[in-house]
């Protein structure tokens, strides 16, 4: 094996073995097999370019344009030219693609679902990281610095996964560096000739340097020890440092984690979409239910609740979740003494809504429902597991309708002081205007309760904002402060503004997402559409627990424990399940094409793979088929190189061989450049032709000549003696031929050589001595026929 061979594998495997660490971040990490076969497909392309040779710029070209098809077949090829060549459609796709990643990393907790954004990052990262490691190790001869982007892919490993990448991946990725450096040393040292190894140490075997498997030489097993000592250190320093909590060995640090089949999950952060949702020409329907409650205009459909609050937006926090239990447990501060009745609902999904969060209304008590769920207790919220979502789900959920009174929340008791540190938590960089603006308001508020209704009033009704979704939602600390000096904005505004200032008085306050109550049909049902998405704030107040607040003008209903007349709410006999046509979504949201990341959050895209992971009828790409296809654009790509793949393999072959093999290398070489070969010359005057027709001069002459004098030494002496250099001198003709061409002449000889007419001529001459040896079987076989006919007669 070759040096070059040598290097190339070992970038392969070192890319590899770094990108191990990024396996434990999606489930399942089917990912890194298309990963190590375009890592594949990139060396190979550099090996071929290696060997032409083309340049280095030209070789990473190469590369990268490989790199480029490969993507585009794997992962958008429904917008590509001939499924291969990327258009403006495939780029806007890709991008798209690349943008949902990016938000589903910031949405989910490890291991993510390995959506096809995800894919696309991690495959892309992966192989660009190669395409890095292959040009600095080997294109370049610099094993050393390919260390650098070998320790990016492992560190952004190692940061998504809160520092816990583990030992184990790091000790892959440090092996996988060594044995990219040890491939370049041993290269290094085979072209020094033969490596002093010592002198021999009596009464030791094998301590002289052998000429083939022998034992290591020296400088290697230095190497060797150096590098594992360095990893030991590596491994076991952190141990016995301080601030270093465990090192490698250590565990994953403080956080939440649930025991028994429990684990964490990031919710996801459908704010960002409810823009797009609420402009949509079309009210898509997303769900339609059924419901004993006498009056529905409270009964949120409640997602997520968002409760980190850095300044800038509002995010969800990685919770712990467990098993659904059969009975929820009973709602935190909720007392006895609040008047409380169950409501029982019954839900069906659209076909085309797909969301990992089920909508239900709060505080649910109990969840009927098939499928894969997990539940959240702090939010009181059920996420699908391993792909579920709300595609087509029935379910029945057993809720508490809550009416507290005035009385009831002005006289709340104090917050127990856990929940208060964690949700009255407002970041430093909160402009000052947005508490004073919340004292101003509040002013000649006596509790917490009237601080909160005026509050609510006062962005509702009597601060003179103005709804309005086409407003730009802004971002950064100032995005508050320029809402309540503009005063117009929807529900995200709203909401998150009165959250803000809640919290700036010290209120426990959070962010809720989901959909409004929706309208009643003339079959009593109700439809929830894709424009009821809707946030608001939640506020927490003991006795009664958290509490719903609707600061959004002309969206949804007034909560009736903050209007003057409290309107009472009875519950009819329990719902049964509807499995009749009427319970049916009665318009299915269609799948748009121009569906972007933000849409698909609140489901109205239809199915989607960016959500739900996969569509359940198992459509998708077939991995076999996507090898063959790469495999087969691989090939056709390739047919226009074959005469210069050729030219290389028989040039090196012939290099390598006796002197009428150069001989012949010196007259293709110049026949590739338009001197034609003439067989009836002996080799002076042969070798003064091409001189004269290439318009040789100087050093390339004159290796022209010196290997005629050589071919005639061969041919006519009694006793030929070896000549060494004559593949130098075949190279120098060659360099002479090259600088006398101009760019067209070296592109022809280069691409289209002439002299590659002798692989027709081979290939004739084979097909005329199998037809030769086939027509001579025949004869036989028939010759063998008739002697066995007389014979019988």
């Amino acid at each position: 094996m070759s040096g070059r061979t040598r290097l190339t594998l070992a970038s392969w495997g070192a890319t590899l073995m770094a990108a191990g660490a990024l396996l434990p971040l999606v489930k399942p990490a089917t990912w890194i097999f298309t990963a190590a076969f375009l890592l594949a497909l990139v060396s190979g392309v550099g090996t071929l370019a290696r060997r032409v040779p083309l340049a280095r710029p030209l070789t990473l070209l190469a590369q990268t344009v490989t790199v480029l098809l490969a993507l585009t077949l794997f992962f958008a090829r429904e917008q590509a030219v001939l499924w291969l060549f990327p258009g403006p459609e495939a780029l806007a796709h890709a991008v798209e693609l690349f943008r949902a990643g990016a938000e589903d990393v910031g949405r989910y907790a490890i291991p993510a679902p390995d959506t096809e954004g995800i894919r696309l990052m991690l495959v892309g990262g992966v192989v660009a990281i190669g395409l890095l490691v292959d040009a600095l190790a080997v294109t370049f001869r610099k094993a050393a610095p390919a260390g650098l982007p070998l320790l990016a892919l492992y560190s952004v490993a190692a940061g998504l996964s809160g520092g816990g990448a583990g030992w184990l991946w790091f000790l892959l990725a440090a092996s996988g560096y060594l044995l990219l450096l040890l491939a370049e040393g041993r290269d290094r040292l085979s072209q020094w000739g033969r490596v002093f190894g010592g002198a021999q140490r009596s009464g030791r075997p094998g301590s002289t340097v052998a000429s083939g498997g022998g034992p290591a030489f020296a400088p290697a097993r230095t190497g060797r020890r150096i590098g594992a000592v360095a990893m030991g250190v590596a491994l076991v320093a952190p141990l016995a440092l301080p601030g270093f909590s465990g090192g490698l060995f250590g565990g994953k640090g403080e956080g939440d984690g649930g025991a028994g089949k429990g684990g964490t999950i990031s919710a996801v952060n459908p704010l960002v979409s409810l823009q797009n949702n609420l402009r949509q020409p079309e009210d898509r329907e997303v769900i339609r239910y059924r419901t004993n409650a006498r009056d529905t205009s409270g009964m949120y459909l409640r997602l997520v609740a968002l409760d980190q609050f850095d300044g800038t937006s509002w995010k969800s926090s990685v919770r712990p979740i467990e098993d659904v239990p059969e009975q929820l447990p009973w709602p935190d501060g909720l007392s006895q003494s609040v008047k409380i009745t169950e409501v029982t609902s019954n839900f069906v999904a659209s076909e085309a809504y797909e969301q990992k969060w089920l909508p239900m209304p709060y505080p649910a008590g109990r969840v009927d429902i098939d499928g894969r769920w997990r539940y959240e207790p702090a939010g009181r919220m059920l996420v699908g597991d391993d792909k579920q979502t709300t595609k087509g789900a029935r379910y029945q959920v057993a809720s508490l309708d809550v009416r507290p009174t005035a009385e009831q929340l002005a006289g709340a008791g104090p917050v127990p002081e856990k929940l208060r540190r964690e949700y009255t938590k407002v970041p430093s960089t909160l402009p000052a205007d947005v508490r004073t603006t919340a004292l101003s308001v509040t002013r000649g508020a006596r509790n917490d309760y009237e601080r909160a209704v005026k509050l609510q009033d006062w962005f509702a009704r009597d601060g003179g904002f103005r709804y309005d979704v086409d407003v730009v939602s802004g971002t950064g600390v100032q995005a508050i402060s320029r809402f309540l000096r503009d005063k117009e904005g929807f529900c995200v505004h709203f909401s998150f503004s009165m959250a803000a200032m809640a919290r700036s008085l010290g209120i426990p306050a959070r962010v809720a997402v989901g959909f409004m109550p929706g309208t009643t049909q003339t079959d009593g049902s109700v439809s929830v559409g894709i424009r009821d998405a809707h946030a608001w704030p939640e506020l927490y107040f003991e006795g009664a627990g958290w509490t719903r607040f609707e600061p959004t003008p002309s969206r949804g209903s007034t909560p009736s424990y903050t209007r003057e007349n409290t309107p009472s709410g009875t519950a009819t006999g329990p719902a049964q399940p509807q499995q009749s046509a009427s319970a049916q979504p009665s318009a299915a949201p269609s799948a748009s094409a121009s569906c972007t990341p933000q849409e698909r959050k609140l489901g109205d895209c239809g199915p989607d793979e960016a959500v739900a992971g996969a569509s359940s009828d198992g459509s998708g790409p077939d991995p076999l088929a996507v090898t063959l296809l790469s495999l087969a654009a691989v090939l056709v790509l390739s047919l226009p190189f074959l005469p210069l793949l050729w030219r290389t393999r028989v040039r090196a072959r012939r290099l390598g061989s006796d002197t009428l093999a150069v001989w012949e290398e010196v007259n293709d070489t110049a026949w590739d450049h338009g001197v034609e070969p003439d067989d009836s010359l002996t080799p002076r005057k042969a070798a003064a032709r091409i001189v004269r027709l290439g318009e040789l001069r100087g050093e390339s002459a004159d290796a022209v000549h010196r290997v005629a004098r050589a071919v005639e030494e061969v041919l006519y002496a009694p006793r030929p003696q070896p000549v060494a250099g004559l593949a130098a001198e075949a190279a120098r003709v060659r360099a002479g031929f090259h600088a006398g061409a101009d760019r067209r002449g070296r592109l022809r000889a280069l691409l289209a050589p002439r002299s590659a007419v002798r692989l027709r001529w081979t290939a004739s001459s084979r097909w005329a001595a199998a037809r030769t040896r086939a027509e001579t079987v025949r004869t036989r076989a028939s010759t063998l026929l008739r002697r066995g006919a007389h014979g019988t007669n």
